[in-house]
């Protein structure tokens, strides 16, 4: 049977191994002409594919799950997934800075394709790492860690450069978070008081479909900060999902009520699938300076989304040094666009889209639908000829390249 990834719209092409041991992944390796690896499939695109070699799959490996308290860091398997993670943290008393919307993803996917969280001062996911240790081309186990000159090229690498096998993440002593969604906000209203509005909570998201209001916004705050009214709006008497006609079981839980952080800084529950599941996905991300600008242009293309759109979210994220993040050098917002499940009319909308939101700086969230290609994305990064050259050092012979990264990276 024909192996797909979480979203049911790429069908893989290669074998897949399903390796026993971290060795057996490296004699894989070290025999295969070419090599990618699986995580939780939840990329949109072929990002993990690979053509003429073999697919890896490492779920058959023991989670593990480290804490070192003196240095406050955990050393983690790379295919555990953040909600495995932050079960383990919790039971020990610790915790992540961040999560992203779904606890269903794998840490090693996650960090190589720029996945992140929300909050003006949070860093994406990447920037909680302080060591991983990779299994490059010739099969050999090799440790990049914080410091190192290859490391701001190794953590958002689109596994270009090799199999992730463990990932040292920073923690901090556990903590609570509050959730409450706020609903009917307009546009109008907030005027030019956009930024403040990103800036009001640990994390916020705002949801909207680019009429006249934003239908949801969700604001998570540390549980010493109590919900009061946002810019005129309550806080929402009952559990709402961003999606229209979305289970509110599958939301982690709202209503100002506090609680783990595990349990709140997530959008979804991990027992349930996350967002709709019959879905697409597209994200952009550029510099906050150009919010209003940015939200205007997408306003004005309204009735060209409508058709496939099913919700829009607006997040921000803080600068890092990750040569191919999203966030590199600079403070940036994110818009996320969860499409209907038909690639031939979303794919129709992405060129138009993309003509208005990349001249305003925004790059593509990797793992997710866009169209961009090399030509396009090189002037958004620059380190991308740095990162090239990377590549060419620790894999001359590209035993970890496939047709995504020939036409996003060249």
């Amino acid at each position: 049977m024909a192996e797909t990834n979480w979203a049911g719209n790429h069908t893989y092409r290669a074998r897949i191994e399903r390796v026993r041991s971290v060795e057996h992944l490296q004699e894989v390796v070290a025999a295969a002409p070419r090599v990618r690896a699986l995580g939780s499939r939840h990329s949109f695109t072929d990002i993990t594919d690979t053509d003429g070699g073999v697919l890896v799959s490492l779920a058959d490996l023991p989670p593990a799950v480290e804490v070192d308290p003196a240095s406050r860091t955990a050393r983690v398997a790379g295919w555990t997934t953040y909600g495995l993670v932050g079960t383990q943290l919790q039971a020990e008393g610790w915790a992540l800075a961040n999560l992203a919307s779904l606890p269903h993803i794998s840490v090693a996917g996650a960090l190589a394709t720029g996945t992140h969280g929300s909050g003006v001062a949070n860093g994406s996911l990447a920037t909680a790492v302080a060591a991983l240790e990779i299994v490059g081309a010739n099969g050999e186990l090799r440790t990049v860690r914080r410091g190192d000159p290859d490391f701001h090229a190794s953590v958002v690498s689109l596994g270009a450069l090799g199999v992730v096998t463990s990932v040292t993440l920073d923690i901090e002593p556990a903590y609570d978070v509050r959730q409450a969604v706020y609903t009917g906000l307009r546009w109008d209203t907030v005027g030019g008081d956009l930024d403040a509005l990103l800036s009001s909570a640990y994390s916020v998201s705002l949801f909207t479909r680019w009429g006249d209001e934003v239908e949801q916004v969700w604001l998570k705050s540390r549980a010493d900060a109590v919900p009061g009214h946002l810019f005129g709006a309550p806080p929402a008497a009952t559990t709402m999902h961003m999606l229209e006609g979305g289970d509110p079981e599958a939301v982690t839980p709202q209503l100002g009520v506090a609680g783990p952080w595990l349990d709140r800084l997530p959008h979804f529950r991990m027992g349930f699938t996350p967002s709709r599941g019959v879905e697409l996905q597209s994200e952009y991300l550029f510099p906050r300076s150009h919010v209003g600008e940015a939200v205007d242009r997408l306003r004005r293309l309204r009735e060209l989304l409508a058709p496939v759109l099913q919700a829009s979210e607006l997040r921000t994220v803080a600068a890092d040094e990750h040569w191919l993040s999203s966030a590199y050098g600079q403070d940036v917002v994110g818009v996320h666009f969860t499409w209907v499940r038909d690639a031939q009319r979303v794919y129709a909308v992405l060129p138009v889209l993309e003509d208005a939101l990349l001249p305003l700086g925004a790059r593509p969230h990797w793992g997710k639908c866009f169209v961009a290609e090399a030509g396009r994305l090189e002037p958004l990064y620059p380190r991308m000829a740095d990162f090239r050259a990377l590549r060419d050092r620790v894999d001359p012979d590209r035993v970890f390249d496939n047709a995504f990264l020939r036409r996003v990276i060249g």
